[in-house]
C-alpha cells in the first residue's frame, strides 16, 4: 500500500482511521468491524466521546475529501466507526455484533431519511448519514428489545385480545 500525502496528515490518519480503510475492498464493513471492536475493548463509550468522535471526523472527512480530490472518498471510514458506536450505544455489550449488523444493513441500503442526509456537502455529509443510520439502528434495537424481551409483545397482544 502507497502511502498519499493527504493520508500522512492528521485528518487522514483520522478519516481512514489509520490507514485501516485502505486495507480492504469492503472499506465500510472494515470500518464498521473496527469500530465494534474498540467499543468492545473500551466497554463501550460515553456519549460526549462519540460526539466528540463525530465532530473530528466531520473535520478530517472534509480536509481530506478536498485533498483526495474525490467525493465521499471510500477509504474514509471514520464515520462508519461513529454510526456503529450511536447503534450501540445505550445498551449492554452483548448487543454490539447485532448493532453492527443490522448498522451495515442500514449503511449498504441506505433507507429514508438516510439519503437526504449524505447530500450535505463535504465531511458533514459523509458522517452524516451514518450518525442517522446509527440512530435509526439504536432505535430499532430498543423496539426489538421491548417487543420481545421488555413485555411489548404481550402488551399488544393484550390490546388486541380486548
Amino acid at each position: 500500500m502507497i502511502l498519499t500525502d493527504e493520508m500522512k496528515t492528521w485528518y487522514g490518519m483520522v478519516a481512514t482511521l489509520g490507514t485501516l480503510g485502505r486495507f480492504s475492498k469492503m472499506p465500510g464493513t472494515l470500518g464498521s468491524i473496527a469500530g465494534t471492536a474498540i467499543w468492545l475493548a473500551a466497554g463501550g463509550l460515553p456519549v460526549w466521546a462519540i460526539a466528540a468522535a463525530a465532530v473530528v471526523g466531520c473535520a478530517a472527512a472534509d480536509r481530506y475529501e478536498k485533498a483526495a480530490e474525490r467525493a465521499d472518498p471510500g477509504e474514509v471510514v471514520i464515520d462508519e466507526v461513529v454510526g456503529v458506536w450511536i447503534s450501540s450505544w445505550g445498551f449492554d455489550l452483548s448487543y454490539a455484533v447485532v448493532a453492527l449488523f443490522l448498522f451495515r444493513l442500514i449503511d449498504i441500503t441506505k433507507p429514508f431519511p438516510i439519503k437526504l442526509f449524505e447530500k450535505l456537502p463535504g465531511g458533514v455529509g459523509i458522517v452524516a448519514d451514518d450518525c442517522v443510520g446509527g440512530v435509526i439502528v439504536n432505535l430499532l434495537i430498543r423496539a426489538l428489545h421491548w417487543l420481545f424481551f421488555a413485555g411489548g409483545l404481550t402488551v399488544i397482544l393484550g390490546m388486541v385480545g380486548r
